[in-house]
């Protein structure tokens, strides 16, 4: 027994890398084993086989692949193997078209990487990992998802057994840390296009630099343009750089500084800066022009201007990241004449314009910045970094020598910062945080970041978490935290859908969280923005911009029913909706109903409410609620001003409270996706995140209970204006003594009981007497009696129901517990007021007429008063009521 586990033990170190650790255990459990049934020892011999076989096959197969000899990667091929050899992290730098990205797995197969595991190649983009895959296929004359195969969101072409190359989106990479910890599944991982420094490359890096040290075996490679690799190199402890030329032309930099000072001045200025740099660049010879800006309105302010300056034959074509892929397609297909397009800062890495000459850079661009104190994303227009302003400038010299116009000047190009801080630093960590947490990963504050986040942020992160009750106060993953880890969404949207299955609404939910998780369906081409309003109007509703997307699948869902592929796509064209999102969106929809189905989720069958549905978004957007402060300003949490979006169906009405999808400040503040609310939804959803503050605190008769004023605030921002309540359960020390002294002391109360009859009769008895003597020394203190009660009654009773259950069995053993007598109450026993010095009452014309007494010192009553029947009237004589009593004699 022990040789064979021995010999298997051996065998093992044969198997696929990803059999290794499931069979490794299996072994050592049938070691601890006194005695291990043969079957169990022949069923793991032959898993162990099977794995050391299927190795021994795919080393057989191995492809060989041949190699370019024209691209700049292939003259330092023998270099980079050998550093991959030596090295168990390499960095190889290098700008496009220098052949990394298709060359590099090859250079790993050549190696015999990708036997014992798959070469993992991860793109930032889901279209740039299938092109990739696409073309290192046809390099291998395989066909896509052989050798070669590829994952992104929604497609796995991938075949375990055949595939040696997996072309991926780092973010997929990323989820399959869930199930693979160790990725096994791999024995090389290259990184590509790591400059871009996306949250999730900067995770996947400090997640490989912890993995490594357990992973001696495995291969890792970081790609990047010449940005920053000396940082990349110094985090994987000084691993060797290898920097390749790409097939680039020299470009001559030209500087035109405008001249304007103030915000207006320089907008004008830029836009005449622009048109007489491209003024400048035309008269140089052919080729486009690629001029780069800030945004929407710049785009058309600029394309504005050149129009009226330049001749119709000029093309000039805006490309944004939230065009439809008709709209960018016209931009990658060079026509006849000259074409000048004006781009976001997209055109920077993500998108390669075919055809650029000339670059025109006014040098700012939109930086999405996340604000820890408002907790909004900010678009501030920033300066661009100097690598950004080189990514720029190296666009013009792709296919011959260019021109880059700056227009600024060289003084502040070289004052501006050296690199765009990498988006960890810029966004809120909650997501980050949350898969950190459930893979064990320990304090984000020590995980090892490139550029570690400050604490602030981090905290923030935890707060959002807290927030969505996915952390508790002490930072630890709740139950709701583990199932929100486990849908791969925002953990806002995803807190959204735990709240549907809640609420009896995950249907509508999980269409609404996946129209939440893509880019906006609707397309609105900058010239027919009109007319794609009015085709998007028809679901608009008035009440919530998330109700537009339910009335919008339906309408898509029934549309794809009755009609052919084709005509679909003509309908979306005609309709002004992007076919390829609302694809998409079908697809995450489809996705995540798998993910709900596996987590023992059910989706109602009967068609959810308003409430429902919007209490269930609420429970993911409660830090974007706000309340109508003016006609069109709102006051949001954190006492934020800020307004609904234009383009929103609640923009023109503006209910008294609203939600949104997110708040997103551009010029101001705006809520974006807005759903009208009714305030008293917040506080069961917001729970304990709410404030709440107490005023007059004060005892009520016909209750018998002691009541306060309640006002409920979540961040700063009122939901419970001025609410009644019993104040008893908030604050007992104090409800206790209010009771006490209102009910008891002062005998404000219905009371039935014996005691409290008796006692306040003995005490109006004695008030008489200090009535009579116009003197306050003869009952006691009301501390005094406040002390008695004190003394008997216990600490929790704070109203008349608790005080009567007590009362009642504490009379049983005691029935004069809390009755006082006559000398408790008096300080003195007030021998001087007798019947004939304070008389009760006097005679007049021999009928006797009470006399009331009272000593209230400037009161119209004050002294002694006698009510004298109407007939009586006539009988008496003023002089009479200028005698006194014989006491006050």
């Amino acid at each position: 027994m022990k040789d064979s586990l021995q010999q298997l033990e051996k065998l093992l170190k044969n198997a696929m890398l990803a059999d290794q650790f499931p069979l490794r255990r299996r072994l050592q459990n049938l070691r601890k084993q006194a005695t291990s049934k043969p079957e169990q020892l022949i069923s793991l011999e032959r898993q162990i086989t099977a794995s050391v076989e299927r190795r021994t096959l795919r080393q057989q197969q191995l492809p060989k692949p041949e190699f370019d000899g024209d691209l700049p990667v292939i003259d330092r091929r023998e270099e980079i193997a050998k550093a991959i050899s030596d090295n168990q992290v390499i960095i190889l730098s290098g700008e496009t078209g220098s052949g990394k990205t298709t060359q590099l797995p090859k250079i790993c197969l050549e190696l015999g990487r990708g036997v014992t595991g798959l070469i993992g190649h991860t793109q930032p983009r889901r279209i740039a990992a299938r092109t990739v895959a696409t073309r290192i296929a046809e390099e291998l004359k395989s066909e896509l998802g052989d050798i070669v195969g590829y994952k992104v969101r929604f497609h796995d072409q991938v075949k375990a057994d055949r595939s040696y190359i997996k072309l991926m989106t780092d973010g997929i990479l990323l989820a399959e840390t869930q199930n693979d910890r160790f990725l096994n599944q791999y024995d090389t991982i290259i990184i590509d296009e790591a400059h871009e420094r996306s949250l999730n490359i900067d995770f996947l890096l400090g997640y490989l630099k912890q993995l490594l040290p357990k992973r001696p075996d495995l291969k890792v490679i970081i790609t990047s343009a010449t940005i920053d690799t000396a940082r990349f190199s110094e985090h994987f402890n000084n691993a060797p750089v290898i920097e390749v030329t790409g097939r680039t032309f020299p470009v001559e930099i030209r500087y035109r500084p405008p001249a304007g000072d103030d915000d207006e001045q320089r907008d004008y200025d830029m836009i005449r800066g622009i048109v007489e740099a491209v003024d400048e660049l035309c008269k140089e010879g052919q080729g486009d022009v690629l001029v780069f800006l800030s945004g929407e309105r710049d785009i058309r302010d600029v394309s504005e201007a050149l129009r009226k300056h330049h001749p119709p034959n000029t093309e000039i074509l805006p490309l944004l990241a939230r065009q439809s892929a008709a709209e960018q397609n016209r931009v990658f297909k060079p026509g006849q004449h000259r074409r000048i397009v004006l781009a976001t800062n997209v055109a920077e890495t993500s998108l390669t314009v075919p055809g650029i000459r000339y670059v025109v850079d006014p040098g700012f661009a939109r930086i999405s910045r996340y604000s820890v104190r408002n907790k909004v994303q900010r678009l501030p227009i920033e300066k661009v970094s100097q690598s950004s302003a080189n990514q720029r400038s190296g666009r013009c010299g792709r296919v011959a020598a260019g021109i880059a116009i700056r227009l600024y000047d060289e003084d502040n190009f070289k004052n501006r910062p050296a690199f765009t801080d990498p988006e960890v630093l810029r966004t809120n960590l909650a997501s980050v945080i949350l898969q950190m947490s459930s893979l064990k990963l320990g304090e984000p504050a020590k995980f090892p970041f490139i550029n570690p986040p400050p604490q602030k942020m981090i905290n923030d992160g935890f707060r959002l978490l807290e927030e969505l009750g996915a952390v508790n106060k002490q930072q630890n993953l709740t139950d709701t935290g583990r199932q929100l880890a486990k849908l791969p969404i925002d953990p806002r949207i995803a807190r959204m859908v735990l709240a549907g299955q809640k609420l009896n609404c995950l249907t509508e939910i999980l269409i609404i969280a996946s129209a939440l998780s893509i880019q906006d369906p609707r397309e609105r081409p900058m010239d027919k923005q009109q007319a794609a309003d009015e085709a998007h109007s028809k679901y608009k509703d008035e009440r919530s911009d998330f109700l537009a997307y339910l009335k919008l699948w339906n309408l898509y869902h029934d549309k794809k029913k009755h009609l052919t592929q084709n005509k679909l796509r003509k309908y979306c064209r005609e309709h002004f909706l992007s076919f390829i999102r609302l694809r998409e969106w079908h697809d995450i929809h489809q996705q995540l109903h798998v993910q709900v189905t596996q987590m023992g989720l059910k989706p109602n069958q009967v068609t959810a409410e308003y409430q429902e549905i919007h209490q269930a978004l609420l429970a993911g957007l409660l830090s974007n609620i706000a309340v109508k402060a003016d006609k069109k300003e709102y006051t949001g949490t954190r006492n934020l001003k800020l307004h609904i979006f234009p383009g929103s169906g609640l923009h023109k009405k503006g209910p008294k409270w609203i939600m949104a999808a997110e708040l997103v400040e551009t010029g101001r503040l705006y809520a974006r996706i807005v759903a009208k609310i009714e305030p008293e939804w917040i506080e069961p959803v917001a729970r304990d995140l709410v404030r709440k503050q107490y005023s007059d605190p004060h005892w009520e008769k016909k209750p018998a209970q002691v009541v306060a004023f309640e006002q409920v605030s979540l961040y700063g921002l009122p939901i419970v204006a001025h609410r009644r309540i019993h104040f008893g359960p908030i604050d007992q020390a104090m409800s206790y003594e209010i009771f006490i002294r209102d009910a008891l002391v002062q005998g404000d109360w219905f009371c039935k009981a014996p005691f409290f009859k008796h006692n306040l009769d003995i005490i109006e008895s004695i008030e008489l007497l200090e009535q009579k003597s116009r003197r306050r020394d003869v009952l006691v203190d009301d501390e005094v009696l406040f002390e008695f009660y004190k003394k008997h009654i216990p600490k929790h009773i704070v109203n008349g129901a608790g005080f009567e259950k007590w009362r009642k069995q504490a009379e049983k053993e005691q029935p004069k517990l809390l009755f006082l007598s006559r000398d408790d109450l008096m300080q003195h026993q007030a021998d001087h007021v007798t019947v004939d010095s304070f008389p009760d009452q006097i005679l007049v014309n021999r009928v006797p007429v009470m006399l009331e007494y009272h000593f209230e010192p400037g009161k119209s009553h004050d002294g002694i008063t006698q009510t004298i029947p109407l007939s009586l009237l006539n009988q008496t004589t003023p002089e009479r009521y200028e005698w006194l009593v014989p006491g006050l004699l």
